[in-house]
């Protein structure tokens, strides 16, 4: 294995926490938004607090898919 296979699967492989951190992260925070706690199931106690995480997850999502394109490009380059 020369130096560049190692590089490209060391990449990809970066790649893959990346992206397993990411959804980690979204399934952490949908779970804590729309899960059994309030402002669901009648609970209303503190659902002044409640903030809708749509638009930071979305965010979130936009610039990991952003990161994946440009190695893509980068890697087919090579």
């Amino acid at each position: 294995m020369n130096k560049q296979h190692i590089r490209h699967v060391l990449s990809g492989a970066s790649l893959l926490v990346i992206l397993a951190m990411v959804v980690a992260f979204n399934a952490i925070n949908l779970i804590e938004a729309y899960g059994s706690g309030a402002p669901y199931y009648s609970r209303t106690t503190n659902m002044d607090k409640w903030t809708n995480p749509l638009p930071i997850l979305g965010a979130v999502d936009a610039v990991t898919v952003v990161l994946i394109a440009c190695y893509f490009r980068w890697a087919k380059r090579r």
